[in-house]
């Protein structure tokens, strides 16, 4: 392997990773502050590409008011969700929560069916992304994937300053810790949850809206990335963002190069990680802090 393609697969790993992240972070904090185990989650990736598809010809080269735009009505439904559905699951077991949440991904499926049909399709780069950047020889990388994880290194930046600089931060972490608490103090927990939760569904749709344009939008498509971003959580640990960044990139890495050196075993390269990974440390690799 030539340094340029190293290079590529190098940058195709950060991407991949960092896309993982989006929708990870959302399951880890829906999960370790409100307990709900949600296998719709990647659900929320595919609303978040066929969003994309669905109302970027209104947008045209605005690409990111498109993404804004998403972002906002992907947390108005998230909330409204949370309010209708999810409010009801805290105080059930996660086998209740398990099959419900599993119902809402047919739900979801057949809607999608219903409303856009069940063809594979694609959304067009904005042109401004067009293009690609030499990396010595005859390889280029795109302009648009470069600009994909400069998108998700913003987001993560933002995710971390608003968890642990603001006062919404405080509370959320201190309603991962102790909910009963916090509701003693008088903070309104309802609350705090549906912003929560609506945090998790517009990451993960933007993590969707963002992938639309260097892959198809296809019916299914939350479903691998659902299993994936589980082994992000428990390699990061349940509740952990930054442990969600670490492993996500791990995650990233060892797929992508597994793709390349492995073909054949690339599909178990993950898992053997995660079982390293619970070898050494069961409880993830941030099981404390943010």
């Amino acid at each position: 392997m030539d340094i340029s393609t190293f290079l590529v697969q190098c940058l195709n790993s950060i991407q991949y990773g960092l896309l993982l992240f989006l929708v990870a972070s959302g399951l880890t904090l829906i999960f370790g502050i409100m307990g709900v185990i949600n296998l719709a989650h990647g659900s929320f990736y595919m609303i978040g590409a066929y969003l994309a598809f669905s109302i970027a010809p209104f947008f045209g080269n605005h690409f990111i008011a498109m993404l804004l735009a998403g972002v906002a009505l992907s947390a108005l439904f998230g909330f409204f969700l949370e309010w209708i559905f999810f409010s009801y699951l805290y105080q059930r077991d996660h086998l209740q929560q398990v099959l419900m949440t599993y119902a809402l991904i047919l739900v979801f499926e057949e809607l999608r069916s219903i409303l856009v049909g069940n063809d594979v399709h694609g959304v067009k780069a904005p042109d401004w992304l067009s293009g690609g950047v030499s990396l010595g020889g005859i390889m280029t990388y795109p302009i648009y994937n470069l600009f994909a994880s400069a998108a998700c290194i913003v987001v993560a930046i933002g995710l971390y300053l608003v968890v642990n600089r603001t006062r919404l931060g405080m509370m959320i972490r201190a309603g991962a810790s102790n909910r009963d608490m916090v509701r003693g103090l008088g903070i309104n927990i309802r609350l705090l949850y549906r912003i929560v939760f609506a945090a998790g569904v517009a990451l993960a749709a933007l993590a969707g809206m963002i992938a639309a344009p260097m892959a198809s939008v296809y019916p299914g498509m939350g479903g691998h990335v659902l299993i994936v971003c589980f082994v992000v959580v428990v390699i990061g640990g349940i509740g952990s963002i930054s442990g969600a960044l670490i492993a996500s990139l791990l995650v990233g890495f060892v797929d992508t190069f597994g793709k390349v050196f492995f073909a054949q075993l690339s599909g178990i390269g993950i898992y053997v990680l995660m079982a390293i990974i619970l070898i050494w440390r069961p409880e993830g690799l941030r099981s404390k802090g943010y």
